[in-house]
């Protein structure tokens, strides 16, 4: 909306304060401005509150607003004034002011930092968490005009507002004066009022998909009159499935007189329906659809499936239909799947829902999925059905204009059906919520992503959203922070999901390999070793083993102590009459799975090679086994064997390999461990005991080493990181923070300015980062006296930007030891590589002898800030051998970080050298996590080297650049995104 020539033009309509918000009960409305416009909707919205609702918010009876009324709260200057107003259909629901009030309560202007607020909601719309939503929005525009307290009067009786206050987690002040609650909020975010946030936001998207996937009744719009078509052939699904709600058919092309169509009501319109639609499937013509999604709001329809293709896929001109129709869609309340989407699924008993294009519905199961791509969607249904998996949800979001990944992993967090959650993504709309979200999921179940894009460096038609011009092996660590397991193919996804759902999670690495093939047991036991894993020497069963010895030696294994998970191989077993038996999988599964009833918590795959119906007989057997529990524990301790089996045990690699383990990496902790929206634990939860079976060993053993990682993950995310205090005593925030504002204050480009060496040596040191001073050497007489002043030895080096780190150009001399060498190497320098006014070279004091290495942060706009870290030097640099942590950082981050490079070992003492002073590098790590954390101005910082030597480190080389900071997605009240 725009602002009448009446309002200020000082203060012009501020439209970055409208938003999409999700409601609590998941329908959604839009926040705004109320503008001088509003006036008639104002007295509408008034007219249908109620006496009471009125008396608490004027303390008195008040009927109608007067005229007076009616001009001031529609008059704002967007300063010292504000109203904002809930809207759906364009109608206002709530409404909420703000009045800036000096020390005595009257009206003012800033420097005055106190206002009263007060709100009114329709009480037909009351306990749907509009007060809730608009006192975040109210107090972010009150910050952001220099507001630091909000004043209310709240009556005694008002125990609805005098809640909504309580539990929005601000810090608070209240005293009773003159037969009212005087209530006093300070603004400022607390971690409190955060959790309140996110604790809502979460609970409210969940609720929105919750809606879409288990609706009362569904309408499919543009059904067709004749078989075939997408429209019918989505009638014809609903009702294969077994739709346990209301069904109807609508096109407004029906001939009057038809009354049904497949045994379902035939409509021409929503309005002749006579009782409420809940979810709308819509198969009509693009330039159609604005007509379906009006009738749809019209009538109360609470979530739309856009299947209709020629959108943003199209182009700019798809791209602005496919704005305008989540436009239209918010604005009645109603969020989409879709446009251009395959359809969703649920197979729970209660709703058996298949409101897609798929003709066959999935066996229900534990697995969700989403996709933003049909043609995957249709793949991994098709994969999952031939390897008799089940799904308890399906969303195949096509453009995901509205509906996101996002929001999947709000549902799948609070599902009791769901035990693992699979996303194919092509785009991250916001990449910073995805790692939040993901990391609480993935504290109580598994999430498994395939990223499809990920060199392309732009994204996939009908996605507008942000680019991140982070590589992809940071994207895949960031991921691997969080607790998600990515993979790099939809197989592997597949392949992850059966185990996952399927079996307990492992208690460490080691693996016991059992079967009747000594070679597909010895490619298994590679295949281990390759994934980092402890497999112990592979038991030969012989190709003479029946079930029952595969029953005998599998249920001994799980009884061992020394292993934690067990893999499976078999070929098909040969008779009594010498000839193979093919094709009889029903009985080797049946084994298997008696040796598992005992309810083990080990996680058990199966490898066969040609043993028809086997994947089948074992999916099928698992519908009749006794549940697993799923458990989390501490890697099992070993004990001593049980009675050897009489089969031969193949020695495959020497004790050394079979028994040695690096030590494990410290997993960085997911947030929302302990966050108080977290759902129940889930680790001993009941669990089906399906034994996932694999045509390959690579692929099983892939599948059982992402367990273990994950496992692990789990187990250090029960104790999560912090940051020491002791960097609080050694940091000058307030001085960092002024040193930043002069130096942008005087910075001639808006987008900032790289600092100086000297400038960039006084910030870090206010976060007790401490630079080895440069002296410049301008000429041979200059590097003389700066040598002087630092005392020998030196170091003579270039800072060139094409010569700066490379010291393999020859544009470093190390351990100058006196003037005669230093004037000799000054020389040498300015001859091979050229004049010192090219060469900008510098003297430095030496350096303890040490391990060079790189940590640098930087802000990706769609990521955020970014903490890496890697060994200096070309080879690192050509194998990509950097790790990457999101900031803020913790200690277990921190110290993740630097053992999770390949080249870690170096640090530790390899082949014989000391080892270096881990502890110091983890503290810088901290201390430059800090900076970036509390001052997003400081966009890129690169240090480099820092030698860590054996006690100690130094930082030789420091480079900062500052800008104003990038905008943020994932801060500030609720909203839904604008793709």
């Amino acid at each position: 909306m725009e602002p009448t020539p009446e309002q200020s033009p000082h203060h012009a309509y501020p439209d970055h304060w409208e938003a999409d918000v999700v409601l609590r009960d998941g329908g959604t409305a839009r926040i705004r401005p109320i503008t001088t416009d509003d006036a008639e909707r104002l007295v509408s919205f008034y007219e249908q509150v109620s006496d009471e609702s009125k008396y608490y918010r004027f303390f008195a009876p008040y009927p109608r607003l007067s005229d007076r009324d009616v001009h001031r709260f529609t008059h704002h200057d967007y300063v010292d004034r504000v109203g904002l107003a809930v809207t759906i259909g364009g109608e206002f629901i709530g409404t909420v002011r703000y009045d800036r009030i000096d020390d005595t309560g009257r009206p003012a202007s800033a420097p005055a930092d106190e206002a009263e607020v007060a709100f009114l909601v329709q009480d037909a719309h009351q306990g749907r968490g509009v007060a809730s939503a608009l006192l975040e929005h109210i107090a972010a525009v009150a910050r952001e005009r220099g507001i630091r307290r909000f004043a209310a009067e709240v009556l005694p009786a008002n125990n609805k507002m005098i809640k909504v206050f309580r539990d929005g987690g601000y810090t608070q002040r209240r005293s009773f004066e003159d037969g009212s609650v005087h209530l006093t909020l300070d603004l400022e975010p607390t971690e409190k009022s955060l959790a309140v946030q996110r604790g809502r936001e979460q609970r409210a998207e969940a609720r929105s998909v919750q809606r879409l996937l288990a609706p009362g009744s569904v309408a499919v719009i543009g059904t067709g009159r004749t078989p075939g078509g997408v429209g019918r052939t989505v009638l014809r699904n609903l009702l294969a499935a077994g739709y346990t709600g209301r069904t109807y058919a609508v096109n407004r092309a029906f001939d009057e007189g038809l009354a049904t169509l497949d045994g379902v009501p035939a409509h021409r319109s929503l309005g002749e329906i006579d009782e409420q639609v809940d979810l709308a499937v819509i198969a009509v013509p693009a330039h159609r659809v604005p007509e379906a999604v009006a009738d749809c709001g019209e009538h109360g329809v609470q979530g739309l499936v856009v299947l209709s293709a020629g959108y943003a896929e199209r182009g700019a001109e798809g791209r602005e239909l496919q704005r305008e129709l989540v436009r239209q869609a918010r604005s009645y309340g109603m969020r989409i799947i879709g446009p251009n989407a395959f359809g969703i699924i649920n197979t729970a008993e209660t709703v058996r829902l298949n409101a897609s294009l798929a003709p066959e519905s999935p066996a229900r199961g534990r697995i969700g999925l989403f996709t933003q791509s049909g043609a995957i969607g249709i793949a991994l249904l098709s994969g999952l059905h031939r390897r008799g998996a089940g799904l308890s949800s399906f969303i195949s979001a096509g453009n995901r204009a509205d509906v996101s990944g996002n929001d999947f992993l709000q549902y799948s967090f609070e599902d009791p059906d769901t035990d693992v959650a699979l996303l194919y993504l092509e785009s991250l709309g916001n990449p910073r919520k995805f790692t939040r979200l993901a990391r609480r999921t993935a504290a109580v179940k598994p999430v498994v992503v395939v990223k499809g894009a990920r060199h392309s460096g732009t994204n996939p038609p009908g996605h507008a959203v942000p680019v991140s011009r982070i590589p992809d092996t940071t994207v895949s660590a960031l991921m691997r922070q969080a607790g998600v397991i990515r993979v790099d193919t939809v197989t592997e996804m597949v392949d992850a999901g059966l185990l996952l759902a399927g079996q307990p999670l492992p208690a460490g690495p080691r693996v016991a390999i059992l079967g009747n093939s000594e070679s597909l047991g010895l490619l298994t036991y590679d295949a281990c070793l390759a994934e980092g894993l402890r497999p112990r020497p592979p038991i030969d069963l012989t190709t003479a083993a029946s079930p029952q010895d595969f029953r005998d030696a599998l249920a001994e294994a799980l009884a061992d102590g020394t292993c934690d998970a067990v893999i499976v191989t078999a070929i098909p077993w040969v008779g009594e009459n010498g000839e193979a038996e093919t094709g009889d999988g029903q009985v080797l599964a049946e084994a298997l799975t008696k040796a598992v009833a005992g309810g083990s918590a080990k996680p058990v795959a199966v490898v066969h090679v040609e043993i028809g119906g086997l994947a089948e007989a074992l999916a099928a057997a698992s519908s009749t086994a006794a549940p697993r529990p799923r458990t989390v524990t501490p890697a099992a301790q070993p004990r001593a064997a049980t009675t050897a089996t009489t089969a031969r045990a193949t020695t495959a690699g020497p004790p050394a390999a079979q028994g040695a383990a690096t030590a494990p990496a410290a997993p960085a902790t997911p947030e929302a461990a302990t966050a108080p929206e977290a759902a129940p634990s889930q680790e001993t939860a009941p669990r089906p005991g399906r034994i996932p079976a694999y045509p390959a060993a690579e692929r099983a053993v892939r599948a059982l080493a992402e367990a273990v990682k994950y496992a692990q993950w789990r187990r250090q995310a029960a104790v999560p990181g912090k940051i020491p205090e002791f960097l609080d005593d050694t940091i000058d925030e307030a001085g960092a923070a002024a040193l930043i504002e002069a130096q942008l204050a005087t910075a001639p480009d808006p987008r900032g300015r790289p600092l100086s060496h000297d400038e960039a040596r006084e910030l870090l040191g206010r976060y007790g980062i401490d630079v080895r001073p440069t002296l410049r050497a301008p000429d041979p007489e200059a590097a003389v006296a700066a040598a002087a002043r630092l005392g020998y030895p030196v170091a003579l080096k270039t800072t060139a930007p094409h010569l700066r780190h490379r010291a393999d150009l020859g544009g470093v001399r190390l351990d100058v030891a006196d003037e005669e060498a230093l004037r000799r190497a000054y020389g040498e320098l300015t001859d091979l590589l050229g004049k010192p006014a090219e060469l900008l070279p510098v003297v430095q004091a030496m350096a303890p002898r040490g391990v060079d290495t790189v940590v640098r942060a930087s802000i990706d706009a769609a990521a955020g800030a970014i903490l890496s870290f890697g060994l200096a030097g070309a080879p690192s640099e050509l194998l990509g051998d950097t790790a990457h942590r999101l900031v803020p950082a913790t200690d277990r981050d921190a110290a993740e970080l630097i053992r999770s490079i390949r080249a870690a070992p170096v640090l530790f003492g390899w082949r014989g050298s000391a080892p270096v002073d881990t502890a110091a590098l983890e503290e810088l790590l901290l201390r430059l996590s800090r900076l970036v954390d509390d001052h997003p101005e400081v966009v890129s910082v690169a240090l480099e080297p820092v030698v860590v030597a054996p006690q100690g480190l130094t930082v030789l080389g420091a480079s900062v650049r500052l800008a104003p900071p990038p905008a943020r997605s994932d801060v500030g009240p609720r909203r839904l995104p604008n793709y």
